[in-house]
């Protein structure tokens, strides 16, 4: 198997990952370790889930940074885009001993172009749909490697597939426009709206992103993209019309083709879903009629794959996929199951924009009919709550309650931009019968205790720490 490993001289050293425990540069250090490449990082010390994920690879990294950290076996530094290279002292270290240093979003650009690379793109969606992509390629033990920038438990609980390295499928992100340093062969394009707003200036901004991402495709390149997101279609149909040459795979009930979704029924537990073009339904064990989307995403790239590869996509192939995606529960906060105790269920999931957290808790209401859905929610960013404010004051419908904070700050802008949590607060009210508002996460946790009842759904909610309360109270629950 050729070692997709494109960043010259530094092959025989060690590759060292400045942030290595996040969930982008956690999956890369673990691409890069199942493909025979020594590897090592540093971080932050306060925990995350991806110690654990590094810890079961033996990829050995250091908690706190230092220029001691840069050791003389070091051949490239990769750095998260969180990292200043000007200031940050190891960094600073290997600029001052002429060691290449990459950021990640250029370091995943290279191994798009070592290998034939599928990039999955959109402001919601992409990290499920490459993770089915992963899940599906894993059932049917295809020749590629697949990066998920989430920890996906049907692929091990890690955040990678390895199996080659004829083609590569990544998920990629629009913040910056860093999906740009990607070179797809085939792209996808689950749905584009107004996001990042610390950088994008709205929609048409945002939406020139992503059309200049399609137009990097190839000559005879693959655009796989949603047509029952606006957004999306959009930018599909402004590519397609200066692109003749590329071929076009829309997917959604508004799609034409194979990939229009003829039926979706919804029952307790179960997502059921028919394609055109496949003679057999196909089955999620998965909240969220969104999602059927994202799998029909993952299905429509994997089939098409397969076909370049083997020629053709057999019906046994195809019963293969239904039944691989049938057995997908899911990724690390994408819905994610802590547990149950004393007949309240614990859940997780990362959703930060208002579109994400109405489908999302309206997947849970269809897939847990009859439970109370109690969520806590933590606004991600100042800039995004302030330009979204009354759409995420409208977008909690489907939940009974509703518990709020302060917003969580990010490292790349300042607070005092003229909104609050407490202006969220007020502002849901107009919108919702029961709201409270405790401004740090763990001063709800006695609100919680005695609010909670067997039946109850309880959901952690968003880009923040808020994931700490809903892990606290289960192992309380958990305990009496």
């Amino acid at each position: 198997m050729k070692v997709p490993f494109p960043f010259g001289s530094s092959r025989e050293k060690t590759i060292h990952l400045v942030g290595i425990k996040g969930t982008g540069m956690s999956a890369l250090a673990e691409l890069l370790f199942k493909n025979g490449i020594d590897v090592k990082g540093s971080d932050v010390p306060e925990p995350f889930y991806t110690d654990q994920v590094l810890a079961s690879l033996h990829i050995p990294f250091q908690n706190g940074f230092s220029k001691e950290n840069i050791g003389n076996d070091t051949g490239l530094v990769i750095y998260s885009a969180a990292y200043d290279p000007d200031t940050h002292p190891e960094l600073v270290e290997a600029h001052k001993r002429t060691i290449e240093t990459l950021p990640y979003h250029q370091a995943l650009g290279l191994l798009s172009g070592w290998m034939k690379s599928c990039g999955i793109a959109g402001v919601h969606g992409k990290t499920t749909t490459t993770a089915m992509a992963g899940t599906l390629a894993r059932g049917l033990d295809l020749p590629i490697s697949v990066l998920v920038g989430s920890a996906v438990s049907s692929l091990g609980g890690g955040s990678v597939y390895a199996g080659g390295s004829d083609y590569f499928i990544a998920e990629t992100c629009e913040y910056k426009r860093h999906f740009l340093s990607f070179t797809p062969s085939t792209l996808v394009i689950t749905s584009v709206e107004p996001d990042h707003l610390d950088y994008y200036s709205g929609m048409a901004d945002i939406t020139a992103a992503f059309t200049d991402y399609a137009m990097k495709l190839p000559e005879n390149g693959e655009l796989i993209w949603c047509a029952d997101d606006a957004g999306a279609a959009a930018v599909a149909r402004d590519v397609l019309a200066r692109r003749e040459d590329l071929v076009s795979f829309p997917y959604g009930e508004e799609a034409e083709g194979d990939f229009r979704i003829t039926r979706i029924v919804s029952a307790p537990g179960l997502l059921e879903f028919s394609l055109q073009g496949v003679s057999f339904p196909f089955h999620l064990r998965y909240p969220g009629v969104h999602n059927v989307l994202n799998g029909t995403a993952a299905l429509c790239l994997v089939a098409l794959i397969l076909q370049k590869i083997r020629g053709v996509c057999t019906r046994e192939d195809w019963m293969n996929m239904k039944e691989t995606l049938a057995g997908y529960t899911g990724s690390k906060r994408r819905s994610e199951i802590i547990g149950e105790a004393r007949g309240v269920l614990f859940m997780d999931d990362y959703g930060h924009h208002p579109t994400a957290i109405k489908t999302t808790l309206a997947g849970l209401r269809s897939f847990y009919p009859g439970r109370r859905l109690i969520v806590d929610f933590m606004s991600h960013t100042y800039s995004r709550t302030g330009a979204l404010l009354e759409e995420f004051a409208a977008s909690f419908g489907d939940a009974d309650a509703v518990i709020l904070h302060k917003i969580y700050a990010s490292a790349r802008e300042q607070a005092g931009s003229g909104v609050s949590g407490k202006d969220l607060c007020k502002k849901m009210k107009h919108h919702h019968n029961r709201v409270e508002y405790f401004h740090e996460v763990m001063d709800a946790a006695a609100c919680l205790r005695d609010m909670l009842r067997p039946g109850d759904i309880f959901l952690t909610l968003g880009a923040g720490d808020n994931w700490r309360l809903g892990k606290e109270l289960y192992f309380r629950f958990a305990e009496q």
